[in-house]
């Protein structure tokens, strides 16, 4: 834990940024007219970044190869596309438990599986995409959206921009405009004077873990084993949308006296459903659920903590490629592994009882 608590913010929002997938597109057999065929590309592609975005490199590489039609780029891998809004990074991170360096994806140009996937116009698609969270996640922690709705044209453009060119720099010139990096790090503002202070007791320390109490958007992507694993080569592997589940719930950053709001307490309170006894609730009231092959709204589910469903084990947690220790200070988390769009983006994988499955 104190090794990453005690990485400053700028360093870690540098590194986040910077973080990247090497990956290897290889295009789909159906879409080869030439021999030989290509070769496949390999492309660093940004872990904030959205996979549709990567067009403008791809489009050149194949465009010699392809049928007459229409593009309308879209990705899988092992068979099963890839949802386009969901972060590139964050993709990896969910469907290649044991990671794949180069990842070896497949592109389409043609043949575009609406049945399966949302719509995407390109650039313009994602965008707005982006765009929409980044209201969803004003309204979780402001209560309204009236910072990103009264956005300049040109601050929006900006912000874009950087998202798009990886500029960390733009990016925060224009997104402390909109106040919604607010969660306090008491941690990391007194670690220094913790690790000099030998003589202050472990609760002490603790108490120094805490934040100002504050509603965090999260985005959980879970999905759950029957079978014990050892190591992440004999893990299953997720080849379908359906045995994934996509949570969008708020947790709120919680106190308790000589105890600090750890990641561990986050997501067992963000699961009620597998943690009925967590020691800290979760905003229930704003919960929302869905299998991340459900395209449509979000739907409630109110009495999903009434379940009786047995306790769950913790078997992996995600979070812009680390597996963080679980009792790490989630402040740390929030303020420094945050996506650009103002979500954290959590993959979890639970080991549970069969009868409490997810199906």
């Amino acid at each position: 834990m104190s090794g990453a608590a005690t990485v400053s913010a700028s360093e870690a929002h540098k590194l986040v940024w910077e973080g990247s997938v090497p990956l290897l597109i290889h295009l789909h057999d159906s879409e080869v007219t030439t021999l030989p065929p290509p070769p496949p590309a390999l492309v660093l592609a940004p872990r904030l970044g959205y996979l549709p975005l990567l067009i403008s490199q791809l489009k050149p590489y194949f465009s010699s190869t392809l049928p007459p039609g229409v593009d309308t780029l879209w990705f899988e891998y092992r068979g099963l596309p890839l949802k386009w809004y969901i972060p590139t990074g964050v993709l990896f991170d969910l469907l290649c438990v044991e990671p794949e360096r180069p990842w070896n994806l497949t592109v389409h140009f043609r043949g575009y599986p609406s049945n399966l996937l949302l719509p995407c116009e390109g650039e313009d698609s994602v965008k707005w995409s982006f765009i929409n969270s980044l209201k969803e996640a004003a309204y979780v922690t402001k209560g309204n959206c009236k910072n990103v709705m009264n956005m300049s044209q040109s601050d929006q453009v900006e912000l874009w921009r950087s998202v798009l060119n990886g500029n960390l720099e733009s990016y925060q010139r224009v997104s402390s405009k909109l106040k919604l990096g607010t969660f306090e790090d008491e941690y990391t503002e007194n670690i220094s004077a913790v690790s000099t202070a030998s003589q202050q007791n472990s609760g002490e320390a603790d108490a120094a873990a805490q934040v100002k109490s504050g509603r965090i958007p999260v985005r959980l992507y879970v999905w759950t084993v029957t079978e014990d694993f050892d190591d992440l080569e004999s893990a299953p592997q997720i080849d379908n949308w359906d045995k994934v589940s996509y949570i969008n719930r708020p947790v709120e950053i919680q106190k308790e006296d000589g105890k600090y709001f750890s990641l561990n307490d986050a997501i067992k309170s963000l699961l009620p459903e597998y943690f009925p006894g967590s020691s800290f609730d979760s905003l229930g009231d704003a919960s929302t659920k869905q299998n991340v092959g459900d395209e449509g709204e979000n739907t409630c589910d109110p009495d999903s903590s009434s379940l009786p469903l047995e306790n769950a084990e913790i078997k992996l947690v995600r979070i812009q490629g680390i597996e963080p220790c679980l009792e790490i200070p989630f402040s740390w988390v929030v303020n420094n592994l945050m996506n650009p769009e103002y979500f954290l983006h959590i993959c979890v994988c639970l080991k549970v009882s069969e009868a409490n499955a997810l199906q």
